[in-house]
């Protein structure tokens, strides 16, 4: 995908990338995960599907050098996949590559056999949700108090994969 001042790629996450992965985590969540919880989902879990976003600028002499300013993960469970966590660099949000990486994710999940995806979201992340409902999701529940950080309940988020967003239907199925 080409952006302003260069390309974005996806590749699946290695620990090399945790130092850059924990600096987005570290300032896009409020109660972020530990290094030690990305090191057992990459190394762990037969469940866990893990990417970034690489951007490679246009005047790098070097493109095999791609910055990390993005990732997100999943847990596929048969044909659902739960999207675990998906954060964007501050810095390079409001460039489409959130919706971009849920794209690249839908893809991946439905070659994996998935039919129909997943999430959690706090209420309060307007930002999020508008992203979400753009890209299908549709709200089905809430888990109350799920954010023990802060008591939040958590907004339940489905979309069928096998649908366009402009096809999602209600709650139907989930």
């Amino acid at each position: 995908m080409r952006i302003k001042g260069g390309k974005v790629s996806f590749r699946p996450m290695t620990i090399d990338d945790l130092d850059a992965v924990m600096e987005i985590e570290c300032q896009s969540f409020p109660t972020p995960w530990s290094r030690s919880s990305f090191v057992l989902e990459l190394t762990e879990s037969s469940l866990s599907h893990y990417w970034v976003c690489l951007f490679y600028p246009e005047t790098s002499p070097d493109l095999e050098q791609g910055r990390v300013i993005g990732y997100a993960g999943t847990w596929a469970i048969l044909d659902e996949v739960h999207i675990t966590t998906i954060a964007i660099h501050r810095d390079w949000r409001g460039k489409g590559l959130g919706e971009a990486l849920l794209n690249f994710i839908f893809l991946e999940s439905i070659l994996k056999g998935g039919e129909r995806i997943t999430l959690e979201v706090r209420p309060s992340n307007e930002s999020a949700i508008a992203l979400y409902r753009k890209m299908g999701f549709q709200d089905v529940g809430r888990r109350r108090g799920y954010y023990t950080d802060t008591g939040e309940d958590a907004i339940i988020m489905w979309r069928d994969l096998r649908k366009p967003e402009g096809e999602q239907q209600g709650k139907a199925g989930f």
